[in-house]
C-alpha cells in the first residue's frame, strides 16, 4: 500500500483586512497594525453627549492640537493588547522575584528606623500620586482620537495602578506587612506641608479639559520631574549612608518610566513636527507645567534630600527636561 501526499499551495483572497488594505495596501500587516490602524470610531455616533452639547461623541476639536492623521503618532514599542500583556506579565515576574529578594534579605526592613520613617515620609505618599496619572491618562483615553493613542494612554492608565501597588508593597515592608506605613503615608499626602503643592498641581490637571494638555503636563513634565527626582536620585542619596537595598525595588519603576517615554517622546517629536502651531503650543504648556511642578516639587526635594542636595538635584532634573524638549525639537 502506497500513500501519495501532494501539497497544493492555496493563494490567499486577500493578505490583510480590508482596514489595514486601505492605509497600507493588501499585504500581510503586523499585529500592531491590524489593532491599532483606522479603528477609531468616526460615524454613527447615534447620539451627542448631553455633557458636551457642542461636540461629538468622539472628536478631534477635543483637543487645540491639530493633526492631519492622528494615526501618525505611532509607539515604537508596537504595543497592542497581546504584546503589551505579555511583555508586563514578564516584567512583574522580574519584579516580584526583586521584591521577594528583598524581603527575604530584609534589605527594606533592616534600614535604620530614621532611613525608614524618611521612606514613609518622602516616597511612599507618590501611591497617591500614581492615583492621580491613573486619573489622568484615562481622561487621555477616553477622549482622546484615535487609537495609535487611545490604546497606549489605556495601558499606561493600568501601569499606574500597578505602580501604586509597587509602592504600597515597598510600604508593608517597611511596617511588617501591617498597613500603618501605608495609613501615615496617605496622613503625609492629604496634610503635610510639603506635599501640598503637588497634591494641588495633580489636582489641578484633573480639571483639564484639553487631553493633549493633560498628556504634557502628566507623562512629560510631572514624570520627567518627579521620577528621577523622588526615585532615582533620593535613592541615590540615601546608598551614600546606607547601601543601594532601595535600588533593588526602585528598579522596576524607573525602567518603567524610560519605556514609557519612549511613547510620549515619539507622541511629541511627531505633533510637533505637524505645524509650527502645534509646537508653540506643546512648548508653551511644558513652559507652563515645568514651572509648576518645579515649583511644587521644590519642598519635595528639601524634605527627601535636603536643602542643598534637593536644590541641586530639582536644577539638574528640570535641565534635563528642557534638553529632552530640545531633542524632540519641541523647543530651540
Amino acid at each position: 500500500m502506497t500513500v501519495d501526499i501532494r501539497v497544493r499551495s492555496v493563494k490567499p483572497l486577500r493578505n490583510t483586512f480590508a482596514h489595514i488594505a486601505q492605509r497600507f495596501g493588501d499585504k500581510p500587516a503586523s499585529r500592531y497594525q491590524e489593532g491599532t490602524y483606522n479603528l477609531q470610531a468616526e460615524v454613527n455616533y447615534h447620539y451627542k453627549p448631553l455633557w458636551d452639547p457642542d461636540g461629538q461623541l468622539y472628536d478631534q476639536r477635543r483637543t487645540a492640537v491639530v493633526m492631519a492623521d492622528w494615526y501618525a503618532p505611532k509607539d515604537p514599542r508596537q504595543y497592542y493588547y497581546g504584546s503589551y500583556t505579555i511583555a508586563r506579565a514578564r516584567q512583574q515576574e522580574a519584579a516580584d522575584r526583586q521584591m521577594e529578594m528583598a524581603e527575604q534579605r530584609r534589605l527594606i526592613a533592616d534600614l535604620p528606623q530614621a532611613e525608614r520613617d524618611l521612606l514613609v515620609r518622602a516616597l511612599l505618599p507618590l501611591r497617591h500620586y500614581e492615583w492621580g496619572a491613573n486619573t489622568n491618562m484615562s481622561q487621555i483615553a477616553a477622549y482622546g482620537w484615535g487609537t495609535a493613542i487611545t490604546q497606549a494612554a489605556a495601558m499606561a492608565m493600568m501601569d499606574r495602578l500597578g505602580m501604586a501597588q509597587h509602592l504600597s508593597r515597598i510600604g508593608l515592608m517597611l511596617d511588617g506587612n501591617t498597613g500603618s506605613s501605608l495609613a501615615q503615608a496617605k496622613r503625609q499626602w492629604m496634610d503635610d506641608a510639603a506635599w501640598q503643592p503637588l497634591r494641588r498641581q495633580t489636582e489641578n490637571t484633573f480639571v483639564l479639559r484639553d487631553w493633549f494638555e493633560t498628556l504634557v503636563a502628566q507623562a512629560l513634565v510631572a514624570d520627567a520631574l518627579v521620577y528621577p527626582l523622588l526615585l532615582d536620585r533620593f535613592e541615590q542619596h540615601l546608598a551614600a549612608r546606607c547601601g543601594h537595598g532601595l535600588a533593588t525595588v526602585l528598579d522596576f519603576p524607573l525602567r518603567w518610566q524610560a519605556e514609557s517615554s519612549r511613547w510620549v517622546d515619539s507622541v511629541l517629536r511627531t505633533c510637533a513636527a505637524e505645524s509650527d502651531q502645534n509646537r508653540r503650543l506643546i512648548a508653551g504648556w511644558a513652559d507652563k507645567w515645568q514651572a509648576a511642578y518645579g515649583d511644587a516639587l521644590a519642598p519635595l526635594a528639601e524634605l527627601a534630600m535636603g536643602a542643598g542636595p534637593g536644590a541641586a538635584g530639582l536644577r539638574q532634573v528640570g535641565d534635563e527636561l528642557r534638553a529632552r524638549l530640545a531633542r524632540l525639537k519641541v523647543i530651540d
